[in-house]
């Protein structure tokens, strides 16, 4: 494949992914974090680092409605659930081993 294609590849690949937490909504960025440290919020934080690193500029709340399909205060009022005391301590012992 050319680098285009490869280019091409690849987009398209991130935006299945994207698509994909779209319509899975019920995984929770904790999860995510726990099972495999990265989550929506990461995508955006490398979204918006890619995005200046072409000379553009994007602030992280732009980089996340694009990530969560809307403005990550109403994605978090709508399917955001609070980690639950087992989340916590299984996203703490993962981080403590880093």
């Amino acid at each position: 494949m050319t680098p285009e294609q490869i280019q091409q590849v690849e987009a398209g690949v991130f935006k299945r992914l994207v698509a994909h937490l779209d319509n899975n909504k019920d995984v929770q960025n904790i999860d995510l974090m726990i099972l495999a440290d990265f989550c929506r919020n990461c995508l955006s934080k490398w979204y918006a680092a890619e995005a200046k690193a072409l000379g553009e500029e994007m602030d992280y709340e732009t980089a996340r409605e694009k990530i969560y399909g809307m403005p990550y205060s109403e994605w978090k009022d709508k399917y955001q659930k609070p980690a639950t005391p087992e989340q916590m301590a299984a996203f703490e012992a993962k981080q403590a081993k880093k």
